[in-house]
């Protein structure tokens, strides 16, 4: 099961993990008051919808714009006009296919000035059943297309479920991102709160595509996806007693790359 980024965004949130400020929008007439509750200079309107690339997406109705599905605005009202543009229309990305997808909830939240932008998932290995790391310091990017062109840009590690995360997994997450200073131990502290709230919340799938450093020094998840074991469900029922089949294949969920 999915989940859209400003409910993934809230999700990690409540695990302590620096996010944006940022509120949802479903209907057109609320953008403005929502944006307004931002303390800018810059806001960020994003489409949401179950798909990548989103901001290299394209509309198919010409009232939206040539934007894509990703738009920085500069104002309370050009924030709530870009968000008017874009709900109930349909959003064609490469993950989409050419029928697209229909926005029908917008999020606006406080823009961040990046320095760098660094990629990091979080995944449950099928070969091991641990969960494991992917960290890339090709931030912004497919994770794939990074696979395939640059493997050794990435580094991926699994964690020992009998010791659980520990800080040097932090530490080899910040030195292969080439994090320094205070930046470290941010970052140790940040992997801990993810690896629980994966642990905690049955996750299948953890993607921060791009974490950054922001123009401050300090480290800020820019966009989440998330998505959750279906077979959580199931180990829920068999905790409250309740009888249930045991599907085949049901504890392996993710692929590491």
């Amino acid at each position: 099961m999915n989940i859209h980024e400003y409910q993934a965004k809230a999700l990690l949130r409540s695990y302590g993990a620096p996010v944006s400020d940022g509120r949802p929008v479903t209907r057109a007439e609320d953008a403005k008051t929502a944006a307004g509750e931002l303390d800018g200079p810059l806001w960020v309107v994003k489409a949401q919808i179950h798909a990548g690339g989103r901001g290299k997406g394209k509309f198919k109705e010409a009232d939206a714009g040539e934007a894509g599905g990703v738009r920085l605005t500069k104002s309370v009202e050009e924030a709530a006009q870009e968000a008017k543009k874009m709900l109930g229309r349909t959003l064609v990305t490469h993950q989409t296919g050419p029928a697209g997808k229909q926005v029908n909830r917008i999020y606006i939240e406080d823009g961040s000035g990046i320095e760098t932008e660094m990629y990091l998932a979080l995944l449950v290995d099928r070969q091991t059943s641990r969960i494991g790391f992917v960290v890339s310091t090709e931030g912004g990017m497919d994770i794939e297309e990074v696979a395939e062109n640059t493997p050794e840009k990435i580094l991926n590690f699994t964690v020992d479920p009998a010791t659980g995360y520990q800080p040097f997994h932090g530490r080899r997450v910040a030195f292969a991102l080439g994090l320094e200073g205070p930046q470290i131990k941010q970052c140790v502290a940040l992997m801990g709160n993810l690896y629980k709230a994966f642990v905690e919340k049955d996750m299948e799938m953890l993607e921060i595509n791009p974490l950054i450093v922001t123009d401050g020094g300090d480290l800020k998840v820019l966009d989440a996806k998330v998505s959750f074991d279906g077979n959580a469900i199931y180990r829920h029922a068999v905790r409250s007693g309740k009888k249930r089949p045991v599907r085949r294949g049901e504890f392996l969920s993710c692929k590491i790359f």
